[in-house]
């Protein structure tokens, strides 16, 4: 779970982009059938998937870094509907990839990149990053259950929606006067305002979607934990990672957002993968 439009670089800066930007920055050019492309026995291309209150651009400063070091990068959009939907939607993408895949979550997204990759076989790795891990069978409600609840779980603000043929549901935000101190504690408050007023709400129907796929007990799994974690306990996050026998497991101290406010040691975490699953 992070949000658009942040990039920490250099010492500190903050960078505010937009969605168009965020998409050429981590976007291949070509068209969908040439997403990827690395031939077997190269790099991978590397998929990260965001989380809920979020887009594609909150990996602008891991994406870059990626880049540096000859990796194709994409950064896909994840419409946060829930499970099914989004799921379904990133193993169409993934598909038309070329060649082996690292594929990353963060949160949320770590349930959708579980799904996604079920029978997807040249995704070679899969990297949670502060992330959700249920098996199949599982919600996250269910799971995270098992311990005691986060901080920001006091701090949601409930939104009905309509959709366009009539049918209803909640969206979910994070209270903008709470997103600092329960979602992104290492950031400046500068940097938490933008996210509260860029964030994207996920569906409230997406905490109790059942996985019907867990591609992570079938292959390599690394996985990154925040100690300073106030949106998924850390508790849990250890016990995912203990329970999918992760090949790697790093311990950072950081808030859920780690992917901006420690973008080198996420990327670290991608290489390490990327070196795992046989490729440099």
């Amino acid at each position: 779970m992070t949000v658009s439009g942040i990039l920490t670089s250099g010492k500190g800066r903050l960078a505010l982009g937009v969605a168009v930007l965020s998409a050429l920055t981590v976007m291949p050019t070509g068209s969908a059938h040439d997403l990827g492309g690395a031939p077997t026995g190269q790099k991978p291309t590397v998929v990260l998937v965001h989380g809920a209150f979020a887009d594609g651009s909150s990996w602008n400063a891991v994406a870059q870094r990626l880049q540096q070091d000859g990796y194709q990068v994409v950064a896909p959009p994840n419409t946060l509907r829930g499970i099914p939907q989004d799921s379904t939607y990133l193993n169409g993408l993934l598909k038309t990839v070329k060649g082996p895949i690292v594929l990353v979550g963060h949160s949320y997204a770590g349930e959708v990149i579980s799904q996604a990759a079920a029978g997807v076989d040249n995704v070679k790795a899969l990297v949670y990053v502060n992330a959700i891990m249920p098996d199949k069978g599982e919600s996250f409600a269910g799971l995270s259950g098992k311990f005691p609840a986060a901080p920001i779980s006091k701090a949601f603000k409930q939104v009905p929606f309509r959709n366009g043929d009539g049918t209803t549901g909640t969206d979910v935000y994070i209270q903008p006067a709470e997103l600092h101190a329960t979602f992104a504690q290492d950031l400046s408050q500068q940097q938490a305002s933008v996210m509260a007023s860029t964030q994207r709400p996920i569906a409230l129907s997406a905490f109790t979607d059942k996985l019907t796929e867990a591609a992570w007990r079938d292959k390599p799994v690394y996985v990154l934990i925040g100690r300073q974690d106030r949106a998924i306990n850390p508790s849990l996050e250890r016990y995912e990672a203990k329970r999918a026998h992760a090949r790697k497991t790093v311990e950072i101290d950081s808030s859920h957002v780690s992917l901006i406010s420690h973008p080198q040691a996420v990327t670290d975490l991608i290489l390490s993968a990327a070196r795992g699953a046989g490729h440099q």
